[in-house]
């Protein structure tokens, strides 16, 4: 079931249970009113008894004097200012005394005529105004029965007003919470649409955007609240897919225009060395200097062609994560010298200064010579490009808090502030020095081959430059 269809399912049982609220609420207070207007269910007999005990005390002491006319006067007046009608009955049903003196010596019939109950008195009773209430008559002297005394009292002596004030305010604070009730619910429905289901609709409007590759519309949310969170977090995805898409793009191109720069370094070299293979066995090296002169320029362009194919297959290893690093165990001393050999004369022969380490530490230690001899002639590779004739680059070996330390250093046009956050980068190319016509663009791979082949030997490279002043790197390799 979906958040949209559960809402209003639980929406709409709410609202209905809330009617059978307010309408339970309702029924009770109308019973209220009507039992409130039905005399039967609220009459008192505490009232009539504090009304004729008076008189039923007269009765039973004066009993013997009641044929007096004056006790019956006074009996009258007693009965009169009670606000009520005396009939005293014998046993035999015989009218002694009465309100009214017609009824006097009269014979009733006392079943219909004797009634002790209130209601039963109020059922039979035709004057709606008042009822006939009974009371027995006892003598004092042996507590026997000896007659009965029927008053007639108005109805409003025993009707008693039940107060409705706590059932009014009971009434007033149900029907005031089913409101509050009624207003949250639906106060409740908007939010959710607005806060809840609306959003929630919009999420799934980016989210497609997003799968069909369309990462260039914000996603933003006003309120800041967990959905506020979570439109936040969307978007910082979004945007990093966005940066990823736009990386390899990047990437794909970059890749595209390696194969096609590598291709046609590699055309020209070859080319160059199948041309004055074709001259030597023409017969045009007419001595053996001009032969060593073609062998020469063949060496040249066999090993520029060699450190490509070494590049682009270093490179094919680093992009599946294997790039083949055998350590060794051997001593710096004799390692390093042989690796800076071809090294200056590569410096020389373009016409800058080369400054040999003054000393080279002897140390035991563990590392592939072929790999960091391609780190040395990648880094000074690079350092030529950034060179002219005259300037001069420096090597300095040494060992620093347990580590062996390279010291790389050039006298260059230095690394443009913009182009130093990307050096390590995969295919970047910073631009070359425009008066230096032996360096050749690149391929964009060498300082980031330098990184990953250091890094694999457990040891770490960083470089500082200023340009028009030139650039230091520093490798630091464990040693054993």
């Amino acid at each position: 079931m979906s958040l949209h269809m559960w809402s209003k399912r639980w929406l709409r049982i709410s609202f209905i249970l809330l009617l059978i609220l307010i309408t339970c609420s309702l029924l009770l207070f109308v019973n209220l009113l009507m039992d409130r207007q039905n005399n039967n269910s609220n009459l008192s007999i505490n009232q009539v008894r504090l009304a004729v005990n008076p008189l039923l005390l007269e009765l039973e002491q004066k009993q013997q004097q009641l044929t007096d006319p004056a006790t019956r006067d006074q009996l009258r007046s007693i009965v009169q200012e009670n606000g009520v009608e005396l009939t005293y009955v014998r046993l035999d049903g015989v009218v002694v005394i009465s309100s009214t003196p017609s009824l006097e010596g009269t014979q009733l019939n006392l079943q219909s005529v004797l009634h002790y109950d209130l209601s039963q008195s109020a059922q039979v009773t035709d004057d709606k105004q008042s009822l006939n209430i009974a009371f027995p008559v006892i003598n004092g002297t042996n507590g026997s029965q000896i007659g009965n005394a029927i008053f007639t009292v108005p109805l409003s002596m025993v009707v008693v007003e039940q107060p409705l004030t706590s059932a009014f305010w009971v009434m007033i604070t149900l029907a005031g919470v089913s409101l509050m009730l009624g207003a949250c619910l639906i106060a409740m429905k908007r939010k959710v649409k607005k806060h809840l289901l609306s959003p929630i609709s919009q999420l799934k409007e980016h989210a497609e955007s997003i799968l069909k590759g369309k990462y260039d519309q914000p996603i933003q949310y006003s309120q800041v609240d967990e959905m506020g969170e979570l439109y936040a977090m969307l978007d910082l995805m979004r945007a990093e897919i966005m940066h990823l898409s736009a990386e390899r793009i990047r990437q794909e191109q970059a890749q595209k225009e390696l194969i096609t720069n590598i291709s046609h370094d590699l055309k020209t070299p070859i080319t160059t060395v199948k041309a004055y293979i074709e001259a030597i066995l023409e017969g045009l090296c007419t001595d053996e200097q001009t032969l060593m002169e073609y062998m020469e320029v063949m060496r040249t362009h066999t090993d520029k062609t060699a450190r490509l194919v070494e590049d682009l297959l270093v490179h094919a290893l680093q992009e599946l994560g294997q790039i083949s690093v055998e350590p060794r165990e051997v001593y710096s001393l004799a390692t390093f010298q042989h690796m800076l050999q071809p090294i200056a004369h590569m410096v020389e022969m373009r016409g800058l200064n080369y400054e040999e380490p003054a000393s080279i530490p002897n140390v035991l230690m563990q590392i592939d010579s072929t790999r960091m001899e391609q780190v040395l002639s990648n880094i000074v590779f690079n350092a030529l490009k950034h060179t002219v004739p005259g300037d001069t680059i420096r090597i300095v070996t040494e060992l620093n808090a347990g580590q062996f330390k390279l010291t790389i250093a050039d006298t260059g046009q230095g690394i443009q502030a913009q182009d130093m956050p990307f050096i390590f980068e995969r295919y970047f190319k910073g631009a070359a020095s425009p008066s230096n016509s032996y360096v050749q663009e690149g391929t964009g791979l060498g300082l980031s081959i330098c990184k990953s082949i250091v890094e694999a030997h457990g040891g770490q490279i960083t470089f500082s430059s200023k340009e028009g002043q030139g650039t230091i790197f520093q490798i630091y390799l464990p040693i054993c």
